[in-house]
């Protein structure tokens, strides 16, 4: 009898800013050469790192933003080379920073939901924008 494999945990941000759009706000979205996708900045955990402080670490690796976190949006589970991996995801405004390639992330970019949702490589990815605005509608959430 095998032993489950124990999920590999990440955590991440839907990060937004205000914009002069009509719809009122950009979402950033990286490109990650390794898979060449596009998704909403994300990553592994350290060794006993708490949650929210994982996914503000990985905002900042990716993206080059600072953030402030706002709600807790829905959790992704999937499998990913075969292990069960959970991704928990906050929603998050941009405060300060400015992008740099790096290998891990070689773009960013800054749409309108409607364009990100179509961007997005993943399907769970695309929910998570109407996470984001249904937590956005609802008004400022505490991080937990």
């Amino acid at each position: 009898m095998s032993v489950p494999a124990k999920p590999v945990r990440a955590a991440g941000c839907v990060l937004w800013r205000r914009s002069a759009t009509a719809d009122g706000l950009e979402i950033a979205l990286v490109h990650r050469p390794k898979y060449d996708d596009w998704s909403h900045p994300k990553g592994k955990l350290k060794r006993d790192e708490d949650w929210l402080a994982g996914a503000l670490r990985e905002v900042a690796e990716e993206t080059g933003w600072q953030c402030r976190p706002g709600a807790r949006l829905p959790s992704t589970h999937y499998l990913a080379n075969g292990r069960p991996k959970e991704v928990r995801y906050w929603a998050a405004e941009a405060t300060h920073g400015g992008f740099t390639p790096n290998i891990e992330v070689d773009r960013l970019r800054w749409l309108p939901p409607d364009q990100a949702r179509r961007v997005l490589t993943q399907e769970r990815d695309r929910q998570l924008v109407d996470a984001l605005l249904g937590a956005l509608q609802r008004g400022p959430g505490v991080a937990s």
